[in-house]
This record gives structure tokens, C-alpha cells and sequence, in this order.
């Protein structure tokens, strides 16, 4: 058996790949310093452990002795895991999207020993196959060039790392007017979108939460009202949210038996996912399904909402409380075989007349719809919102028979940045349905983070496995995290985790703010340096670092009154207006931080000597449509909370509780209960 230098990594991903006959290095001066000794160029492949087309190229090429061969006599090979490493990602994934217009993974990269890449590209068979380049012919033609002309190959990566520079010069920072650009937003949305089957754009079909969130919050607003886009335009954009929302539920790409949702679906009818499943994906849509249940209290989508979460904490959660990335799209070497079934086995499962009944329900064939099995959904089945009540416990048998028919891997990795999303997701989810499960789920993840990924000095690492937590954190880790915790705050108003919040926001800013030309770099300075920092606005699978970063300052601003945070709200927000003008739709978390800064949102402030009346604030948050934020000022942490926000010290403690309501800048008397005529503001 082959072993390499990933042998002694802690990435599930890389000892995936420990024992390639490819002589892989981890990232890392190892690696650069043979590079520059021996005068060869660098194969990067950067890939992920849940990623099935990283497993074909596996096994294709990386298992090869063959392709083995070229790339020891003729390169040096480093394998990065995109999610123990997503600077790293960044930098050649910009400059893949720079040459090609597009990318994926795995990532393929041919660079010199400085780390400036010269060839960038995705996924290669081994060999030439309808047109495209095999990966045997690429290595080899490079491999001459090289030999050939070095030179001329490193003035090409130089030249191709100055063109990822210079990109950024001519943005501008204008302020342009709030509402124009989410109207804007919201319209080109609704040109994309699949009037058919739900989503935007066509197959291959991706979730995109953020979208959903945002149409949200633009059909309980008032935008566009001036404008002339009044009621029927704002039931409109509820529609294409709902739309989406039934239809995924119906699809494929929601694991009927399981719960929780594959990455992405390959049809544009959300029958066929591409398989595996993602602790990001799964925690955005548990929060848009659940917002939408909050705004229409069909049952549908608290059930989706419930039944996600439920995933998440079954199959993704470490003992401990923190959660892991994610599932595998493959099993036992096949994509989806853990997901899909034939008659025999349901009929072998629940017996002849139940098992035909189920398959019926859920569209199990003979013929099937993958690969001759069956992928269950409820796409043809008009009862589809009463399929769960019927069938819960029989798809309970079903999952137990799926789990030991086939093994289905973990990437047991617990990053910080998804794990904010997870947070989010199972904070949001208490304060709505006021269910305790989802806070103790949501304290836990957040005190796991804080025990395990952040340092002594208040810094944070990206991931952590088996004990050990690695990586300077990059400003995803830092505004998910933040973010997450001041919704957690929302839950039990324990000044900790305002405290921690506001830190780790302070340091945010000092590690990652641009403070030239606006705007937040994806890595910070205390970093490893590399050929270039991104600073990232486009929403992808996950919404944009900057985004949230202008959605937390925002929140952060109104919440506390304090001229700092005000300060840093409106430098970000201003970026943002600058750097989305014209591609509005591709930045729905941009547009999300922009309206929470421009709507006159809630604030309330509860005065209590020791009774914290969570319960209260959480009916009176359900019944307004802005944003409520609440600050709970109690005899016990008053002055604590003075040295956070000044302004905690002005209120008197009396007796009884009292409510201070403000809407904008139009704050009313105290009132000592949270009812009546202060329903909706």
C-alpha cells in the first residue's frame, strides 16, 4: 500500500487521498521550498470529502500509477481540503472563474513554487473523452513547456496574479439609494424564475436560501410602495417563496425518509439531487422554511423546518455539540445508493398491501426514475402535505433498514463558519415556535465554538476534529459566528453572549476591514499571507462574508445606539450599495443587510429586577413583520451591561417590568405589558 505526507493530517478529506500512489504534501513551506529546489511546477487539487466528482477523479487518476507516475517525475503535488482551507480556495477559485467563466470542484491547478497559478481548471478524466482534455495530456504538455521554457510559464503566473490584483481598482463606493437596488433586486428574481417547477434559472437547480429570505422580507415590507409596487407586487414575491418552498419539499432533493436536503438538484423539477448533504445548506433552509411558517403558518413548512433540523441533530451533531460538514454523495462507491430503493425492498419491509400503498405515496417503480431505483418524492402525489402524518412512523422503520443496508460517510470535521449557520438556524427556530430543544441545541453548538475554536487571545480557527483545532479563522468564521450568537442572545438575553458577540465583531473589524477603499478582506492579517486577498460580495453556496458582516453591524448599530457600531454599519453598507449596483439579484444578502439598515425596525428594552420574561418578547417579536431586536436589562447585569452600551445605565429598575418600545426614531412611554394597541409597532 501506498502512504504520502497526508498520512498524518486530521482532514477526512486528505487521509482520503493518504494512500494515492500521487506523493502528495498538505499546503504548506514543505512543499514550495522542494518546488523552488528542484524547479518544478505545483499540482494543486483542492476538493472536498462529501464531493462526488472528487471521488471519480480519485479514483480516474489519483489511484493511476499511471498519472501517479507523471505527477511524482514531474511535479510537486499538494491536496487542500476547500473547507479546512477556504482562503486558499478563494484565491484559485477567483482566478478559475477569471480564465473560464465559471468553476467547481475539484479544482485543478498547475502553479509555480510562489504559488502563481498558470493553468486553472476543474474536473479532468484521465484521458481525452468528447472534446475535453484528459488530465494524462494536460500533465504531460505542461510538464514540457516547462522543461522547455520555465520562464516563460512563470511570467504568465505572474502576469495572471497581477490581473487578480488590479480587479478590484474602479469599484465605487457611491451611496446609492437603498430601496432602488432592492426593487431592482427582487425584479430580477422574478425574470429568473421557473414559473413551472419553482427555483431560479434552470437544471442544474440550486436552493439558494438567501433568495427565499430575502422575497421574504420584501413581501412583509413596505419597499416600493412610492413606486407603485404595492399589495398584488408583494404577494407576488410570497408566491415565488412558497412556489420554491412546496415544490423542493416534493422533490428528490428532500429526504423523505431521513429529512434534510441533498446540495443541489441535477432536473429542474427538484426530482434528482446530486446527493450529498451539506450542514450549511441544511441549516439556511431549515431558517427559511421555519421564517415562512412564521409568516403563514402553513403547516407544511414548519413540518420541512422541523423535520431538517431533526436531521441535522441526528445525523450531524457531535456528541460534545458542535456539527459536522456534512454526508457523503456516494456510498460503497455509488452515487445515491444510499437513497434509493426498488419495490421488492418496501414490499420485504412493510409487507405486500402496506408496502404497495407506500410505494404509490412515494413514487417507488419498477422502471424507477435513477439508475432503474427509485428516488422517493411526492412530486405526483396531490395529498403530498398529508404523505408525513400517514407514513411517519413506517418512514422511521425505513430509515433504521436504510442505515444498516448501506454505509453512508461523515465529514466529522465541525467548522466554525457552518457551524454559525447551524446556530442561527436552531436559535431562530426557538424564538419562533418557542420549542426548548432547539435553544439547548443552539447554546451547545455555540459554547462547543467557544470552548474548542477560539483562542485565549479571542481569535478564531476554522475547524476542528479529533481534539484538535486548526487554521486562523477567515471572516465567514468570524461574521457567522458573531451573527449567530447575537440570535442567541434573542433566546435567553444572557449578557454573555452579547458580550462575546461585540468582541468578536471589534475584532472582526481590526483583522479584516479594508480601511482604504471599504469593505471586508476574506482573510485576515493575522493570516497566512498569500498571492492575493479576496474580498468576497457574490452570494455563493452560502451567503457572502461581507453580507452578513453588513447585516450584524447593522443590527449591532440599532441595537446598542453607539456612534462605533453606528459608524461601521454605514462604511459597510455603503460598500455594499457600491459593489452590487447592476448585479443586484446575485447579492440577496447584500440586499438583506441594506433593508434591515433602511427599515425602521423594533427596538425594545425590557427593565427588570430579575425576571427575564423570555416569553413575552418572543409573542410580541411573532407579531410584528420588522426585525425586533430586545435588549433585557436586569438589577443583576445592569452595570455589566452599561460597560457594553452605555446607554443600559439611564434606565431605572422599578417594581414591576417595564417595555420601552421604539420604532425608527419614535420611541413611546413604558409600558408594562407587551399587548394590545403595541401589536405591529
Amino acid at each position: 500500500m501506498y502512504t504520502n505526507h497526508l498520512i498524518q493530517e486530521k482532514s477526512p478529506y486528505l487521509l482520503q487521498h493518504a494512500h494515492n500512489p500521487v506523493d502528495w504534501y498538505p499546503w504548506g513551506q514543505e512543499a514550495f521550498e522542494r518546488a523552488e529546489k528542484e524547479d518544478k511546477p505545483i499540482f494543486l487539487s483542492i476538493g472536498y470529502s462529501t464531493c462526488h466528482w472528487c471521488h471519480v477523479m480519485e479514483r480516474e487518476s489519483f489511484e493511476d500509477p499511471e498519472v501517479a507516475g507523471v505527477l511524482n517525475s514531474s511535479y510537486i503535488s499538494i491536496k487542500v481540503d476547500r473547507e479546512e482551507r477556504p482562503d486558499v480556495d478563494g484565491v484559485y477559485m477567483e482566478a478559475c472563474q477569471m480564465m473560464n467563466e465559471s468553476g467547481g470542484w475539484p479544482l485543478t491547478v498547475l502553479m509555480t513554487a510562489r504559488q502563481e497559478p498558470f493553468f486553472v481548471g476543474t474536473y479532468f478524466p484521465k484521458e481525452d473523452r468528447y472534446g475535453q482534455a484528459g488530465l494524462l495530456h494536460l500533465l504531460e504538455q505542461a510538464a514540457k513547456k516547462w522543461r522547455q521554457d520555465s520562464g516563460r510559464l512563470k511570467e504568465l503566473a505572474s502576469e495572471m496574479t497581477g490581473y487578480l490584483n488590479q480587479q478590484r481598482q474602479g469599484r465605487t463606493s457611491e451611496d446609492f439609494p437603498g430601496e432602488e437596488l432592492l426593487l431592482k433586486g427582487a425584479g430580477q428574481l422574478q425574470r429568473s424564475f421557473d414559473r413551472a417547477y419553482g427555483g431560479f434559472f434552470g437544471a442544474p437547480k440550486f436552493p439558494i436560501p438567501h433568495n427565499l429570505l430575502f422575497l421574504m422580507r420584501m413581501a412583509k415590507g413596505d419597499w416600493g410602495k412610492e413606486e407603485g409596487a404595492g399589495t398584488k407586487c408583494r404577494e407576488g414575491w410570497m408566491e415565488l417563496v412558497e412556489a420554491t418552498l412546496r415544490q423542493m419539499y416534493r422533490g428528490g432533493i428532500f429526504d423523505h425518509i431521513g429529512g434534510g436536503f441533498s446540495r443541489y438538484s441535477t432536473d429542474e423539477a427538484w426530482l434528482v439531487p446530486h446527493f450529498e448533504k451539506m450542514l450549511y445548506d441544511n441549516a439556511l433552509l431549515a431558517l427559511v422554511y421555519m421564517e415562512c411558517w412564521r409568516l403563514t403558518k402553513t403547516r407544511l413548512y414548519r413540518q420541512a423546518a422541523e423535520r431538517t433540523l431533526s436531521y441535522m441533530e441526528r445525523e450531524l451533531r457531535h456528541e460534545k455539540g458542535g456539527f459536522f460538514c456534512g454526508q457523503d454523495a456516494d456510498s460503497q462507491g455509488e452515487e445515491g445508493k444510499y437513497y434509493v430503493f426498488t419495490p421488492e425492498e418496501i414490499l420485504g419491509q412493510l409487507g405486500k398491501k402496506e408496502g404497495n400503498h407506500f410505494c404509490s405515496c412515494y413514487d417507488i417503480t419498477k422502471q424507477g426514475n435513477f439508475e432503474g431505483k427509485s428516488i422517493p418524492n411526492l412530486l405526483q402525489n396531490s395529498d403530498y402535505e398529508e404523505a408525513f402524518d400517514q407514513w411517519e412512523e413506517i418512514l422511521k422503520k425505513l430509515r433504521t433498514y436504510r442505515k444498516g443496508r448501506t454505509l453512508l460517510p461523515v465529514d466529522d470535521k465541525i467548522l466554525t463558519s457552518w457551524n454559525g449557520l447551524a446556530i442561527w438556524a436552531f436559535a431562530r427556530a426557538h424564538q419562533i415556535t418557542g420549542v426548548t430543544e432547539y435553544y439547548k441545541r443552539a447554546k451547545q453548538a455555540a459554547a462547543f465554538v467557544r470552548a474548542n475554536l477560539m483562542t485565549l487571545n479571542g481569535r478564531l480557527l476554522v475547524r476542528w476534529r479529533e481534539g484538535q483545532a486548526a487554521n486562523e479563522g477567515n471572516l465567514d468564521d468570524y461574521a457567522f459566528y458573531a451573527y449567530s450568537l447575537l440570535e442567541l442572545y434573542q433566546c435567553d438575553f444572557d449578557i454573555t453572549w452579547l458580550r462575546t458577540c461585540l468582541q468578536l465583531s471589534e475584532k472582526m473589524l481590526e483583522l479584516f476591514e479594508d480601511t482604504k477603499e471599504g469593505g471586508c478582506f476574506f482573510s485576515g492579517t493575522a493570516g497566512e499571507k498569500l498571492i492575493y486577498r479576496p474580498k468576497e460580495t457574490y452570494d455563493g453556496a452560502v451567503p457572502s462574508g461581507n453580507a452578513v458582516v453588513g447585516y450584524l453591524l447593522a443590527r449591532l448599530a440599532k441595537l446598542t445606539g453607539e456612534p462605533f457600531w453606528q459608524a461601521a454599519a454605514r462604511r459597510q453598507i455603503q460598500f455594499l450599495k457600491g459593489e452590487i449596483k447592476g448585479r443586484e439579484g446575485g447579492h440577496t444578502m447584500a440586499l438583506l443587510a441594506i433593508g434591515e439598515w433602511e427599515e425602521e425596525s423594533v427596538h425594545l428594552v425590557c427593565v427588570s429586577r430579575e425576571e427575564i420574561p423570555e416569553e413575552e418578547i418572543r409573542c410580541y417579536r411573532n407579531s410584528q413583520t420588522e426585525t425586533v431586536d430586545a435588549l433585557v436589562i436586569t438589577e443583576k447585569n445592569q452595570k455589566s451591561m452599561a460597560r457594553l452600551i452605555p446607554q443600559a445605565a439611564n434606565y431605572p429598575l422599578q417594581e414591576e417590568i417595564l417595555y420601552y418600545i421604539c420604532k425608527g426614531e419614535c420611541c413611546r412611554p413604558p409600558v408594562s405589558e407587551l399587548t394590545g394597541n403595541h401589536k405591529r409597532g
